[in-house]
């Protein structure tokens, strides 16, 4: 088993019950949910607008290899009703692999870590509850050390 820890965002409709669902969807799809972090009502960064996000990191350990982790986030992404319209755009759900175990992968299809996550106070701060003396495999830095360069984004625990 690999320890994983996902990011799941959404801003459009119930965010409360789509974070719920997508943690149910997880469980059934194999990948065992151990921990989750409080949720986070956050601004939308880039395109900036579009309603407030709902975001939460979660801990999950899986027997898939990373490339078939990702195919179950994309598929329960297009099972739960996500279009992918405008690039960071409104989503009814978002699911990313941050970290698995102490991995790095750069390929086309995928990387990891995620490539943007010591950028993002929305998935440091859910991070930094479950994991703070996390290393980042790539910086080495702590999780607590990479939120403490991003405390100028706003994140509010919902």
């Amino acid at each position: 088993m690999k320890t994983v820890y996902l990011a799941l965002g959404t801003n459009l409709g119930d965010r409360a019950a789509h974070l719920d669902e997508a943690l149910r969807r997880l469980e059934e799809s194999d990948v065992h949910v151990v921990a989750v972090s409080s949720r986070y009502e956050t601004a939308p960064l880039e395109v900036t607008s579009q309603p407030q996000f709902l975001n939460m990191v979660a801990k999950a350990e899986t027997r898939f290899f990373p490339r078939q982790l990702l195919r179950v986030l994309l598929r329960i992404e297009r099972e739960m009703g996500r279009i992918r319209k405008v690039a960071k755009g409104p989503r009814l759900i978002d699911l990313d692999l941050l970290l698995y175990g102490t991995s790095i992968i750069r390929s086309p299809e995928l990387e990891v870590p995620h490539p943007r996550m010591q950028d993002r106070r929305f998935v440091l701060e859910p991070l930094a509850e479950l994991a703070p003396d996390l290393r980042h495999p790539v910086s080495r830095k702590t999780i607590r050390e990479l939120l403490g360069r991003v405390l100028d984004q706003s994140a509010r625990r919902a």
